[in-house]
């Protein structure tokens, strides 16, 4: 059973003022901004001549994955992360009904998604390394 390791700045962030959050925030698109260029890169990588023949199996298993990558990625934590930016701005706009520890919650969810997101997507680059290495 994989062993979760726990980050220990994670519950001092959440403590942390809205500029911290906020700061985090903008890692976070970066990031993801980085990340997608790195799938570009793999895509062009895949999309090789001679690549198919190799392995299709192996192949097709690595662009379901890379697919899954583009739509977690661009469709889904990015658009969860500028929703959560505005939300950020609305609550110190002092907005009723919107609570400091709601953005917090939200804050540890996106949290925990950018890491299971960084843990995938290192686990899909090793194999297609792995893969590529072999051709």
């Amino acid at each position: 059973m994989p062993v979760k390791t726990i980050n220990p700045k994670q519950k001092l962030l959440l403590g942390a003022g809205f500029d911290v959050l906020h700061f985090e925030n903008k890692e976070w698109l970066s990031t993801i901004r980085f990340w997608k260029d790195e799938v570009k890169f793999f895509d062009n990588l895949l999309n090789k001549k001679g690549i198919l023949e190799t392995n299709k199996q192996d192949y097709l298993k690595m662009l379901k994955s890379l697919d899954k990558i583009h739509t977690d990625l661009f469709e889904d934590i990015e658009d969860d992360i500028i929703a959560h930016e505005k939300l950020l701005s609305r609550i110190e706009k002092a907005e009723k009904g919107l609570s400091d520890n709601l953005y917090r919650e939200e804050h540890q969810k996106i949290l925990n998604r950018i890491e299971t997101f960084k843990t995938d997507f290192s686990q899909f680059k090793k194999i297609v390394f792995d893969f590529t290495k072999n051709i």
